[in-house]
């Protein structure tokens, strides 16, 4: 350390006191309440789908898998009208953990780059965020077959 590093220190951290004492404060129990109330309506809402999926005489799995699709474009649709992101900036992660959340992560990126083109600005971006979580998705559901192909 040099003898200027250690003249700004102290004052540093005398800024990040006065920061610290200044920044509004979250409402934390009322952002906790109000996330899980949205993240159990859109649960809610889904097993609505599967019941009624379900009520055409479709097994449990299949209509699961049927209302994973619906949820995904719903999230996709509300994301592309801007009702999506409006809802997460109340929400926070009760809106990003549901599988629709997932939509929005895809959407989002492509909406945001739109205007450069749909090759190089969606295509290209439509991954950014959630091309980690598919990878992984893809990585693990390969290990976990083999695991399986090798124990039967």
């Amino acid at each position: 350390m040099t003898g200027n590093e250690d003249k700004t220190k102290p004052a540093n951290q005398a800024y990040q006191k006065m920061v610290d004492e200044v920044k509004p404060k979250p409402p934390l129990v009322k952002n906790i309440i109000w996330a899980f109330a949205v993240g159990g309506l859109i649960c809610t809402v889904g097993q609505v789908i599967q019941n009624y999926i379900m009520e055409f005489g479709f097994a449990k799995n299949v209509a699961s898998g049927m209302t994973s699709t619906i949820m995904i474009f719903l999230g996709a649709l509300f994301t592309g009208l801007g009702v999506y992101d409006e809802l997460g900036r109340r929400a926070g992660a009760g809106s990003v953990v549901p599988i629709t959340g997932f939509a929005n992560s895809i959407v989002s990126p492509a909406m945001e780059f739109k205007r450069e083109g749909y090759i190089f600005g969606v295509g290209a971006r439509m991954f950014t965020i959630a091309g980690p979580v598919i990878v992984y998705g893809l990585i693990t559901a390969v290990v976990m077959g083999f695991i399986y192909w090798l124990a039967h």
